[in-house]
């Protein structure tokens, strides 16, 4: 009878991959799909800008790969799937289909879940060097959570920063607007002292058209678009970041952080051990 030999202590690891892999290509595939089809539409639509952003959309989908890859770093498929979802929602539908002016919240959606990825790449890479001979500092659970939120929240201000450029440079609406129907302001206090009054706006007339009939109130031009964005985001990177306090703690045991965390890949190991059955 003809021998069988297998890698015992990779099968079960090859077998777990390789799902992993199914998984990943099936959705990448689906959205990639996806987006060609709407590229060709507004190509034939002649919207050559979200033509654009389709074309952007596949070489971000394309990152993660490359990661995987040329870096030798394992995404797990759940955040693969976030990130992957987070492009294609915040390009195609946002941008493309405008769902960031025809559902409300969308923005808000997105700003949480960006607060999220971007705390589980922090706490990744901070994490891998800290299991790493190579470095001489190692960082406790806490402080790792505490600097993957504020990788997160530093992504965020940065972000906030760029769309404030882009609005004050190219004269775009990235920070979007909220109507106010009341200003509170120590400028109107009639002393002059630092106490605020509030003046609430019943009458507004902007190049002879009646504000408050068409639209109940002025715009605050941005600022609360921005502390929001910055809120969720903040929620985000804490709901993250406990998630990796516990990951650690347990050392990788946890299911839900250990979907969320990249890890680096192994080597293949020189001599793997043979099994005969």
């Amino acid at each position: 009878m003809k021998k069988k030999y297998y890698k015992a202590d990779t099968r079960q690891e090859d077998a777990t991959q390789h799902r992993h892999r199914i998984r990943k290509l099936t959705l990448r595939g689906f959205l990639t799909a996806v987006v060609i089809a709407v590229m060709v539409r507004q190509l034939f639509m002649g919207n050559y800008e979200n033509v654009f952003m389709g074309a952007l959309t596949l070489i971000l989908f394309a990152v993660p790969l490359f990661i995987d890859r040329k870096l030798g770093i394992d995404i797990p498929p759940g955040l693969e799937a976030v990130v992957l979802c987070f492009i294609f929602a915040a390009e195609i539908l946002g941008e493309v289909d405008s769902f960031y002016t025809k559902i409300k919240h969308w923005d808000t959606m997105l700003h949480t879940v960006n607060g999220f990825l971007m705390a589980a790449v922090g706490f990744a890479l901070v994490d891998i060097f800290n299991r790493s001979d190579k470095f001489a500092f190692k960082l406790s659970p806490f402080f790792l959570a505490v600097v993957a939120f504020c990788f997160s929240m530093t992504i965020g201000v940065l972000w906030e920063f760029f769309e404030f450029g882009m609005d004050s440079l190219f004269a775009t609406d990235m920070q979007k607007d909220y109507i106010v129907t009341q200003i509170n302001s120590v400028k109107f206090n009639p002393d002059g002292l630092n106490i605020v009054s509030r003046v609430p706006i019943k009458t507004l007339i902007v190049n002879g058209e009646d504000w408050i009939a068409r639209f109940g109130g002025y715009i605050d031009i941005g600022l609360i678009d921005t502390m929001k964005d910055l809120f969720v985001n903040f929620i985000g990177a804490v709901v993250f970041s406990f998630i990796g306090f516990f990951y650690v703690k347990s050392r990788g045991k946890g299911k839900i952080a250990r979907q969320f965390i990249p890890t680096v890949k192994d080597p293949p190991a020189a001599g793997s051990a043979m099994v005969e059955k």
